[in-house]
């Protein structure tokens, strides 16, 4: 292969999100070769390929900023919880760059400015796709919804499934982490902080 091609390649790669794909394949035959397999057999020929779409995917919250998603608020009076919770995602652990996947909940106490709840799902879908702790992308959430629209308090929890706990190393399937992070009057106030985990868990036996 030329080298302009191939710089061609790696351009068209990168403009897909920002991921450099022809690269990721080239490290993917890398791996196959490393663990034994013959990456030139039929059922492995477009595994690479496959990857670094997967990964472009996978990854593009790396290039993606959440807060345009915040941008759009609206005036309201409104001053008690809002609440969305059961918002369905899926992330990389860093550690393993393995799957885990579960749902966020989200509340917040707003000053004078809300947010369609829309917006809060496509934030945990941004913030969701890129490798990661579970407790690094909880606390992500709870700061963008102070910053962008200046809440009085935030609070966010995540119960994600790890794969790799479940199919790996200790192999638990079935365990959960649940992770919280509390900003504002969430953190300062223990009344407001029980109701909003009571709308968040309350009538599920949680």
């Amino acid at each position: 292969m030329s080298v302009s091609i191939e710089n061609e390649r790696q351009a068209a790669g990168q403009a897909a999100g920002g991921v450099d794909q022809p690269r990721v394949e080239r490290a993917v035959r890398e791996i196959l070769l490393a663990v034994g397999e013959d990456p030139d057999r039929e059922g492995l020929l477009e595994t690479p390929a496959r990857v670094a779409r997967m990964y472009a995917e996978l990854f593009s919250g790396l290039h993606d900023d959440p807060r345009v998603h915040m941008q759009k608020a609206f005036t309201e009076k409104y001053d008690e919880i809002v609440l969305v919770r059961d918002i369905s995602f899926n992330s990389i652990c860093e550690h393993h760059l393995l799957p885990f996947m579960g749902k966020a909940h989200i509340g917040y106490m707003p000053q004078g400015r809300v947010v369609g709840l829309s917006k809060l799902a496509r934030v945990v879908e941004v913030v969701s796709r890129r490798p990661q702790v579970q407790e690094r992308m909880t606390e992500t959430i709870a700061d963008l919804i102070i910053e962008e629209l200046g809440a009085r308090g935030a609070a966010v929890v995540v119960e994600a499934s790890h794969t790799c706990m479940t199919i790996r190393g200790v192999r638990k399937p079935g365990s959960l982490c649940v992770t919280s992070a509390m900003k504002g009057i969430f953190r300062s106030n223990l009344s407001s902080r029980s109701e909003v985990m009571a709308l968040i868990y309350g009538g599920r036996g949680g």
